[in-house]
């Protein structure tokens, strides 16, 4: 084991010789890792590789093994085994987390107050204009558009996250920032409300502000990050300068293989006969739909935010009305009227908001696969559930879902093991059509390269994929075709070779042409 490097007493964060092992596996080993003052600083890799285990210990709520060492700021050099929450919150280090806790009901000001305290009168009552004084310094600080008394929900989705940083941070010594740790603190976001955050945060550390970026999202951090840091399998791989990285060196990295080698290839002789024909569909941003899903393939469907991208989807599983168009599966009409109908002929679907509209996030992972199939089960009015749990055994095995046991909670798995969830509960109905909404919103590298092989296993099978997805890497890498939805229409078709840049013109260009 190599020895942990001399500690940079210029760093606003520096451990040295990290470790921790949970009942005998090691889940980090040994992490050396600098964050300089003013930086933002990504910390990126797959599900395992040891970020939310680094961040835990930096937070004082996990103990790592003997022999760590940590340093916030000018402080004493300590041993991290010692390190509590307590002590993480005397030396400035802030945390908000993927779902930030704040409540939309109440106003900017109660929020904040909700985190530093009420202003009292002498009274005992609460003293509502020194509240909405110490709001608005902190508004004005922060460069956020609002007022002490606008209700929170009333805001957009990225000023709600900028309200919870604000939050974490309004205690702070401006002598000493300490560090804002950010964990996926775009998940929850929109996409076009993306850039108003990383605007946001880029002015914080312009301003001084030391911020840890935790995200699966790897053109964010391109854009935002001033170093990355990479974790796999416990282990750091690397500490390099953002500037001049693509997002296959990252890939590469994170996966330990390059981005064509993380998915699986497309198919070499493609089907040409047609599971799924789709002609003059519309309703809603839809103005005439015409396409042809061929069977086995994975058809990409690329377009802006507004296209009708996701009500195309949501329309072919009857949950988005039509208005005019003819759809045949199989050779034979389908009009399903609601999802009941369209999952009795055999279309799935795999929608965007993975924790709104897809898993049951109290349940447990036997119980998120066996939703929608609890029938299959029955025999003579009695429940079998020595057959669900068999059932749920092979399908935790063939969908590469990490999960401690069947009865675990869904909520606690990582997003990528939650989507698998999500994906093992259609794939093992083997549907003819299977319709995904951004499939890999919210996961890593890793998961998504799992989660496209599984998709390619279903093909080959006989399953045919719509493919929405916003990023277009992903598109071209994912697809065996890609057609492009623009004003309500298809405008073009691709076939192989694709390639990103080329679907990003046909998006964008004020006439697409094949």
């Amino acid at each position: 084991m190599t020895a942990p490097a001399a500690l940079d007493r210029k760093a606003a964060v520096a451990v040295r010789g990290l470790s921790k092992t949970y009942a005998g596996t090691l889940a980090l080993d040994s992490l050396d890792l600098d964050i300089r003052p003013g930086e933002i600083h990504a910390l990126l890799g797959g599900n395992g590789s040891g970020k939310s285990t680094t961040i835990k210990i930096l937070a004082g709520v996990v103990v790592p093994d003997d022999g760590g060492l940590l340093t916030v700021g000018e402080g004493e050099t300590v041993a991290a085994e010692t390190w509590t929450p307590a002590r993480a919150h005397a030396a400035g280090l802030r945390f908000v987390h993927q779902q930030p806790a704040v409540f939309p009901q109440l106003t900017v000001a109660e929020n904040l107050a909700i985190g530093a305290g009420f202003p009292r009168r002498a009274g005992g009552g609460i003293d509502w204009k020194a509240l909405n004084a110490r709001t608005a310094q902190l508004l004005e600080k922060y460069r956020v558009n609002t007022t002490p008394t606008t209700p929170l929900g009333a805001l957009r989705a990225a000023d709600r996250s900028r309200v919870a940083i604000v939050r974490a941070l309004q205690d702070c010594d401006d002598k000493d920032g300490g560090l804002l740790v950010l964990d996926e603190p775009t998940a929850a976001l929109p996409a076009a409300e993306v850039e108003h955050l990383l605007a946001a945060l880029r002015g914080y550390a312009a301003a001084g502000q030391t911020i840890l970026y935790v995200s699966h999202r790897l053109d964010e951090v391109l854009s935002v990050a001033d170093r990355v840091t990479v974790l796999r399998d416990g282990r750091k791989v690397d500490t390099v300068d953002a500037d001049g990285l693509t997002e296959a060196d990252l890939v590469q990295m994170i996966v330990g293989r390059s981005m064509d080698r993380a998915f699986p290839a497309p198919r070499e002789t493609p089907a040409e006969d047609v599971a799924l024909q789709v002609r003059g569909l519309a309703g809603g941003p839809l103005q005439g739909v015409d396409l042809d899903l061929r069977r086995g393939e994975v058809l990409g469907i690329a377009g802006l935010l507004g296209s009708g991208r996701s009500e195309l989807l949501r329309m072919l599983f009857g949950a988005y009305p039509a208005t005019a168009g003819t759809v045949t599966l199989d050779g034979a009409a389908y009009d399903a009227a609601d999802p009941k109908q369209a999952m009795r002929a055999g279309v799935a679907y795999v929608p965007e908001e993975r924790q709104a509209d897809a898993v049951f996030p109290q349940e447990s992972v036997r119980h998120n696969l066996s939703a929608g199939q609890a029938w299959d089960f029955y025999r003579n009015l009695f429940f079998r559930h020595a057959e669900e749990r068999a059932a749920t055994g092979r399908s935790i095995s063939e969908f590469l879902v990490r999960t401690r046991n069947d009865k675990q909670p869904v909520e606690t798995l990582s997003g990528g093991n939650q989507q698998k969830v999500v994906l093992a509960r259609w794939l093992r109905q083997r549907p003819k059509v299977l319709l995904l909404d951004e499939p890999t919103q919210g996961v890593d590298v890793q998961a998504r390269a799992e989660i496209y092989d599984l998709v390619r296993r279903a093909t080959a099978a006989g399953t045919s994929v719509l493919l929405v997805a916003s990023d277009t890497e992903e598109l071209a890498h994912a697809s065996d075709r890609v057609a492009v939805l623009k004003g309500g229409r298809i405008t073009a078709v691709v076939e192989q070779p694709l390639d990103a840049h080329h679907l990003t013109e046909l998006m964008n260009v004020s006439e697409a042409t094949p």
